[in-house]
């Protein structure tokens, strides 16, 4: 009787460590004209961050500085006589406290007109079953490109009534046509077409569609939309300038503008003019950071969503 062993296995072999490949001459200068770029693009960047951030750091530096010490020049980054003078003199002032709630109505209901009349245009337009879409959207394109003109604009505006009225600042800019493209591509690509076909199941009208499915799903729009209205209507002052007459109507940027344009010193002999002009001067960027503090405080609530807004439109799916 024979005993069969099992041969002994040989040990698994180990493949050959594989030799490193050797760089190629271009990528290596690839690698190197690519670092040179990103260099380059930080550098522009740090560029322009100091053209912007220098004069803003200025622009507050001087307001919490004295008024002679503006007046001198003495003011660069940093407050010089720390002095709160001109914020006082800026809180005081009627004109200027009046502007600045003319400024929060108008940017406030100015901002919910024109969402509002914005979504009412663009959603209707992204409909492919809308008769005569493409007939509406070349008015609106048109509109980018022609327009009446400030004479027309005025006659209509004057007809309609609304000279010297709130209205007058609300309703001729109501309405931009480049916000109107950007809602309706992104109700286009955005908002699929099974949900309203799911809803017209349901018996859903194309209201409480709008209301109850697009908008809730347009919160990125809709921060966008907002914020691109919100700042226009604070920053204007043309329209104020052709249709107000009445000062207690006057938003703040037409305040800002006549103080420092016209910039009526008075006085009635040398020491108190040069006094009135060293506060003119001071007041001129204490109300510049007055004017700017609205929009930062609202800008972190809609950053999330504009940042996620910014590319609305330009990728499907």
């Amino acid at each position: 009787m024979t005993i069969e062993t099992a041969a002994p296995q040989a040990p698994p072999q180990t493949p050959p460590p594989r030799r490193p490949r050797r760089r190629r001459g271009n990528q290596v200068q690839d690698t190197r004209v690519d670092r040179v770029f990103m260099v380059g693009v930080y550098i522009l960047l740090c560029t322009f961050l100091l053209v912007v951030l220098v004069p803003l750091l200025n622009i507050v530096a001087s307001s919490f500085s004295s008024p002679a010490a503006v007046s001198s020049g003495r003011v660069l980054l940093w407050p010089v006589e720390f002095s709160l003078v001109g914020y006082e003199a800026v809180l005081s002032n009627k004109a200027i406290l009046t502007g600045f709630g003319n400024s929060l109505f108008y940017a406030g209901v100015g901002t919910l007109v024109s969402v509002a009349l914005t979504v009412m245009i663009a959603y209707p337009l992204s409909r492919s079953e809308l008769v005569g879409r493409k007939v509406l959207i070349g008015g609106v394109l048109f509109t980018m490109l022609f327009s009446g003109g400030l004479i027309p604009t005025y006659m209509v505006v004057r007809a309609l009534g609304l000279l010297d009225t709130r209205w007058a600042i609300i309703l001729p800019s109501a309405i931009a046509a480049w916000q109107v493209l950007i809602a309706m591509t992104f109700f286009r690509t955005s908002i699929p077409g099974e949900l309203y076909e799911a809803a017209q199941l349901d018996g859903t009208s194309d209201l409480r569609f709008l209301w109850s499915v697009v908008l809730p799903l347009s919160k990125p729009l809709l921060a966008v939309i907002a914020l691109m209205y919100g700042i226009g209507q604070w920053n204007s002052y043309f329209s104020a300038l052709i249709y107000l007459r009445s000062e207690d109507l006057y938003p703040l940027q037409l305040v800002l503008r006549d103080l420092l344009i016209v910039n009526n010193t008075g006085g009635t002999n040398l020491a108190d003019q040069l006094a009135a002009q060293q506060m003119a001067d001071l007041m001129k960027f204490s109300l510049i950071v007055v004017s700017t503090v609205p929009v930062l405080l609202v800008y972190p609530f809609v950053a999330r969503h504009f940042t996620k807004g910014v590319m609305l439109g330009s990728v499907k799916g």
